[in-house]
């Protein structure tokens, strides 16, 4: 098995695509394509330490050889392929069991307390300009000549 191998085991664990792979280590999806393309370039040492520092239950010793399992966990339910469910039933809080209401507390919030707000006034001050005169215009030729123009006043 070779790293590349290795490499797409643990994207199909962790049911990531090529890009989504690449940007969860911190690297380049080229960088992924490289490894995981038909010249089957060696990841450089950043990227297996990425990789490791990510993901950091998969065995190195695994990764760099093959030798060994692919998480230092042994019951890992993510390696197994089975996702625990976010509301599953368990031996700690089965859903049978319902909490009896004398072991439950509710705590009144405090009534809330309106604060007056500051009011700020602001002050908005036009100043007129005054109008504004043409004192010169000048013309400038291709020939770099110009001539200039002033209004009689």
């Amino acid at each position: 098995m070779s790293i590349k191998d290795r490499f797409k085991m643990i994207m199909e664990r962790e049911r990531l695509t090529a890009g989504a792979f690449a940007e969860s280590i911190g690297v380049a999806q080229a960088t992924i394509s490289h490894i995981l393309g038909p010249r089957n370039k060696y990841p450089s040492t950043e990227v297996i330490l990425r990789l490791h520092q990510r993901y950091n239950d998969i065995n190195l010793e695994w990764l760099l050889t093959g030798e060994g399992e692919m998480s230092n966990t042994p019951d890992s339910s993510i390696e197994s392929g089975f996702d625990y469910p976010l509301f599953a039933e368990n031996a700690v809080n089965p859903s049978e069991v319902t909490s009896h209401a004398e072991n439950r507390k509710e705590i009144a919030s405090e009534t809330p307390v309106n604060v007056p707000k500051e009011i700020v006034k602001q002050e908005i001050i036009y100043k007129e300009r005054p109008p504004r005169k043409i004192t010169e215009i000048r013309i400038f030729f291709d020939d770099n000549t110009y001539e200039t123009f002033k209004p009689e006043k």
